[in-house]
């Protein structure tokens, strides 16, 4: 466990707060996985659709809330919109998470 001794409680209750803002939005499953495939490339909607099996307009609702908490970013080329991920602490949580629960799997 890292050294907190150093950390005001003020900076410790501001860190906390940034954490579990994180962890809430990936405590769903939906919006975990997307992310989880974001992790590997940046992907369409459709391609999302198709490798996730998650449909409109659950799969809407979940890009916005990645979207508004600033996890993801988007880019446009012509009527398709790419998805990446946008917050580099949440790839290390991703691959944290990955060690965690998948690597034996694999």
């Amino acid at each position: 466990m890292p050294d907190t001794s150093e950390l005001s409680i003020e900076a410790m209750r501001q860190a906390a707060d940034g954490a579990t803002q994180m962890l809430r939005s990936l405590a769903h499953q939906d919006r975990l996985l997307l992310l989880c495939q974001l992790s590997q490339e940046e992907l369409c909607v459709s391609d999302l659709e198709d490798r996730l099996g998650i449909y409109q307009p659950s799969l809407s609702q979940q890009l916005g809330v990645l979207r508004r908490e600033g996890l993801v970013a988007t880019r446009r080329e012509g009527k398709k919109v790419y998805y990446r991920i946008a917050e580099p602490r949440v790839l290390q949580l991703l691959q944290t998470l990955y060690e965690l629960f998948c690597e034996e799997d694999a």
